[in-house]
């Protein structure tokens, strides 16, 4: 009884009317056609002709179909009353051809059997319950309403049997084709090759984007925390004897602690906003503009660098491409980042623009070398770390290279970029 008359079965018929309301436009422009064709005859007053309105109604719902909108329209109604899980029908205008195809024969099949069933739940009621009160009501019997040997009084008391009888079978088709409809509908509206092509695409794409920004800050927070660890404990030593050191230390802590804090709401409003296109503008430290100041707020925690920069004869790193300039700057910053944590002396950085071999182009070349501080348990330093990943993901999405690992009796870092647009 729960299949014909529960919940599921009830929307699913619902869903059935839905389709034969949608039919009647079709269905009043077809029996205007078959009328007119018929000699300008009313099509409704004759059974052949309503059926031939009916047929010609179908071709034309058919054809209005293919217009991609039809497509998550007919999801909706389904997710919403054929209790069809949501993972198995198409998100979407139907983009191909043949998506179109099968959602032109889904809307045909919904509103051509839709409307059989809404025929039948307005005509079987009225007579049912006309057939089960006839042996309680002598005027339905007297009315002559055409119902032969159940309305002389001779067997009147099978009328009952037969008007549950319709009802039963009323409901038993309205659960049938709604059964019918909810299996055909993942075949009909589930998503094509190329929808699941698609959405893979998308997916790939929002998590490059997410891990673009995951990237931005592990290195922001992750260097701010390691240069703030560093410089307060370096103004701690010296706090009694180099009061100018202290000073320069707690600046360095502020500046450092503002702008990280700024990067950081800016990356995770971008994440809360859920807007792809908007994320692609998470801010974006550069090498000519903010290389100086992550040097000097370094070299604040007590730790030495010594920077050689050389852009190129006549240039200066506003040349760069600015996608270049971006990248470059995550891998100087996650290079000292691991000189403050993993290092135990001074830090040479090297920066350079220079012609790569046999290519014609140019390349943005990073060298970072610190003696390692001694490993705990004896145990050596690996090139492990999300890090110095994220630093080689970096290179990779710009054609480069990242090499990380001891050079003799120092750790280095290598980075290697190719410039697109020359350095001009």
């Amino acid at each position: 009884m729960n299949r014909l008359f529960g919940a599921r079965a009830r929307l699913r018929w619902i869903h059935l009317i839905l389709g034969g309301a949608l039919l009647m436009p079709y269905f009043l422009l077809a029996q205007v056609g078959v009328g007119m064709a018929a000699g300008g005859v009313n099509a409704l007053s004759s059974l052949p002709l309503t059926l031939a309105a009916y047929a010609a109604a179908l071709p034309l719902a058919a054809v209005t179909a293919v217009y991609g909108l039809v497509r998550p329209l007919s999801v909706a109604a389904v997710r919403a009353m054929c209790a069809v899980p949501g993972e198995r029908l198409a998100a979407g205008p139907a983009r191909s051809w043949a998506a179109r195809g099968r959602t032109s024969a889904w809307w045909t099949l919904h509103l051509g059997v839709g409307a059989v069933v809404s025929g039948m739940t307005l005509a079987v009621p009225p007579m049912a319950v006309a057939l089960i009160a006839l042996p309680f009501a002598g005027g339905l019997r007297d009315a002559g309403l055409g119902l032969g040997r159940l309305s002389t009084g001779a067997e009147p008391y099978l009328a009952p049997l037969l008007g549950a009888g319709l009802l039963g079978g009323l409901a038993l088709c309205a659960a049938g084709a709604g059964a019918l409809l909810a299996r055909l509908a993942p075949v009909l509206l589930g998503p094509t090759a190329a929808d699941r092509l698609a959405a893979a695409e998308e997916r790939a794409a929002d998590l490059a984007v997410r891990n673009r920004l995951a990237r931005e800050l592990h290195d922001a927070v992750g260097h701010a925390l390691s240069a703030v660890t560093l410089q307060a404990a370096a103004a701690r030593r010296v706090l009694d004897s180099d009061p100018g050191f202290v000073r320069e230390a707690l600046a360095a802590i502020e500046d450092t602690t503002r702008r990280t804090v700024g990067e950081l709401d800016a990356v995770l409003g971008l994440l809360r906003d859920g807007d792809p296109a908007r994320r692609d503008a998470a801010p974006a430290p550069t090498l000519a503009a903010d290389l100086d100041g992550l040097l000097s707020r370094t070299r604040a925690s007590g730790t030495p660098v010594t920077a050689h920069q050389d852009p190129g004869p006549g240039r200066d790193w506003a040349h760069l491409p600015a996608i270049a300039s971006r990248e470059a700057y995550r891998i100087v910053q996650e290079g000292l980042s691991n000189a403050l944590r993993h290092g135990a002396g001074p830090v040479d950085l090297r920066v350079l623009v220079r012609d790569a071999a046999g290519t014609g182009h140019r390349e943005l070349e990073i060298t970072m070398t610190n003696p390692p501080a001694a490993p705990p348990h004896g145990e050596p330093r690996t090139t492990g770390g999300r890090g110095l990943r994220g630093a080689a993901e970096r290179a990779a999405l710009l054609g480069g290279r990242v090499e990380a690992g001891p050079h003799g009796d120092r750790w280095r870092l290598r980075a290697v970029l190719p410039l697109a647009e020359d350095a001009r």
